[in-house]
C-alpha cells in the first residue's frame, strides 16, 4: 500500500517535536514519583531484559485500559504457557496499580513516543511477535513500525470517540494505511464494528468483541483495613459514592443530606476520582453542614462521611457496602465501570450519563442489576427505597453477581480468538 503523503508529513514534524515533547512527559513522570532511568522509556530505553522465547506486546493508554487486559493476558498465559508478556502504559498511576496486579511472566514498560528514534530503539529490544492494542491506541508510526518488523497485530475493545470517528472519515487513505496492520479488530459493540469499517477498516477483519473491562476481575482489597472499617462502622448502613468528578460532591451530598433526615445513622463513603481534590470536596462537605472523617489522614470511617481521598483503594470501599453510586455520570462525562461493582457484589445506580458504557448501563438494567438516576431528589429516593426493602436490595445484589459470572465466562472465547488471529497457536 503506497504510503499516504500525511503519514510522511506526520513523520517529519515528529522527529521535530520529540526533543520538546520527550522533556515534559519524562518531567510529568518524574513529578509523580517514576524514577529518571524509568521515566527515560518514553524514549524507547528499556529498562528490562527481553526473555526468551514468544513475546506478546499489549499497549493501552491509561488507568481503566491497562487494568481490562490483564485478566485477558492471564487467560492468553494459561493457554501459551510458554509465551511473556508486555505491557505498556503512559501514566505513573497506571503503572502503579498494575504492578499491583501484574500477571505471570509479565512486565510493564512506559509506552514510547510515537517517533522515529524512541520506536526504533524499543522494537529492536523488544522484538514482539505479536502485538495488541486497546480502545483508541492508533498511533500511526507506532502501528506501521511494528507491522513492518512482522508482528502480527490485533485491537481489541475499539472504541473511537465520534469526533475521533468524523476525523478519520475526512482522512481515508491515511485511515486505511493505519488500519491495514491489524489482523484482527475487536470492537466493544456492532455500532463501533460498523463505524470502524466505514473509515476504511479492512472488513473481513472486523467483528464485534467484547467490553473487556467486564474482564478486569475484582479490584484488590486489604483485608485486614476492611475488618478495622467494619468494626468502626458497626451496624451504621453504608452506600458509595465512588469516581465522583467536580460538580458531583455537591449533589451526592445534598442526597446524603436528604436520607439522614429518614436514615440518621446513614453513612456515606465519599470516593473522589481525583484524589488531589481532596481539599475541594472537604470544602463541600462543611458547606453542608456534615461531619467527616478522611483516609488521606489515617482516619476510619465515623461521622455522617467518610472522605476516601487515597488512590487505589476503591476495592476496599467497594467492600464495605451493597449501594454503589457511580460518579462520572451526573455531568456529561462518560460514566465510569459498573463491572467492577457488580463483581465486588453490590449493585449499581449511575446517572443518565453513561455513553462509555451505554450498552452494558442498559443490559444491567434489564438485568435489574443497575439503575439509573436522573439528580440528587431521585439518588435520595432510589437508596431510600432500596434501604426500607430488604428483598428489593437482596435481588439487585443478586443479579449484579449473576451479571459479573455470565460476562466473566466469556473471557475465554476471546483469549481464543485473539491466539488464532495473531497465529500463536
Amino acid at each position: 500500500m503506497r504510503v499516504p503523503l500525511l503519514y510522511r508529513a506526520y513523520v517529519m514534524l515528529s522527529m521535530v517535536l520529540v526533543p520538546f515533547v520527550a522533556r515534559s512527559t519524562t518531567r510529568k513522570l518524574r513529578a509523580a514519583g517514576v524514577p529518571a532511568h524509568r521515566a527515560h522509556e518514553r524514549l524507547g530505553n528499556a529498562t528490562e531484559p527481553r526473555a526468551n522465547g514468544t513475546l506478546i506486546w499489549f499497549h493501552a493508554a491509561s488507568v481503566g485500559e491497562s487494568l481490562s487486559v490483564l485478566a485477558l493476558i492471564t487467560r492468553m498465559g494459561a493457554a501459551l504457557p510458554h509465551a511473556h508478556f508486555l505491557i505498556t502504559s503512559g501514566t505513573a498511576t497506571s503503572a502503579a496499580l498494575i504492578a499491583q496486579r501484574m500477571p505471570p511472566r509479565c512486565v510493564h514498560q512506559f509506552a514510547p513516543l510515537d517517533a522515529p528514534g524512541p520506536l526504533k530503539r524499543f522494537l529492536n529490544h523488544w522484538r514482539p511477535d505479536a502485538a495488541v492494542f486497546v480502545e483508541s491506541e492508533l498511533w500511526p508510526q507506532m502501528l506501521r513500525r511494528t507491522r513492518a518488523t512482522g508482528a502480527t497485530m490485533a485491537l481489541v475493545n475499539a472504541r473511537l470517540s465520534e469526533r475521533s470517528l468524523a476525523s478519520w472519515a475526512k482522512r481515508p487513505r491515511l485511515a486505511a494505511y493505519i488500519l491495514d496492520v491489524f489482523d484482527l479488530i475487536l470492537t466493544q459493540n456492532d455500532a463501533m464494528a460498523k463505524a470502524m469499517v466505514r473509515i476504511h477498516a479492512p472488513a473481513p477483519r472486523v467483528a464485534r468483541g467484547q467490553n473487556l473491562k467486564s474482564f478486569a476481575g475484582p479490584l484488590p482489597y486489604d483485608e485486614d483495613l476492611i475488618f478495622n472499617a467494619r468494626a468502626a462502622l458497626g451496624h451504621r448502613p453504608v452506600w458509595i459514592a465512588a469516581s465522583t468528578h467536580a460538580g458531583e460532591e455537591k449533589i451526592v451530598l445534598a442526597a446524603h443530606k436528604k436520607l439522614r433526615k429518614t436514615h440518621p445513622d446513614l453513612h456515606l463513603i465519599l470516593v473522589p476520582r481525583h484524589p488531589e481534590r481532596g481539599a475541594e470536596v472537604v470544602q463541600h462537605i462543611a458547606d453542608a453542614g456534615m461531619d467527616y472523617t478522611r483516609r488521606s489522614r489515617g482516619d476510619l470511617p465515623a461521622q455522617a462521611v467518610y472522605l476516601a481521598d487515597t488512590l487505589g483503594e476503591l476495592g476496599n470501599w467497594y467492600a464495605l457496602g451493597d449501594i454503589v453510586f457511580l460518579g462520572g455520570s451526573l455531568l456529561p462525562i462518560g460514566g465510569h465501570n459498573p463491572f467492577e461493582v457488580a463483581q465486588a457484589g453490590a449493585m449499581v445506580l449511575s446517572g443518565n450519563h453513561v455513553f462509555n458504557f451505554a450498552e452494558t448501563f442498559s443490559d444491567m438494567e434489564a438485568a435489574g442489576a443497575a439503575r439509573i438516576v436522573a439528580d440528587a431528589d431521585d439518588l435520595a429516593a432510589q437508596i431510600d427505597a432500596l434501604l426500607q426493602d430488604d428483598h428489593a436490595l437482596t435481588k439487585a445484589i443478586t443479579a449484579a453477581k449473576a451479571f459479573a459470572n455470565a460476562e466473566t465466562a466469556k473471557l475465554d472465547t476471546i483469549a481464543t480468538r485473539l491466539i488464532n488471529a495473531l497465529g500463536l497457536s
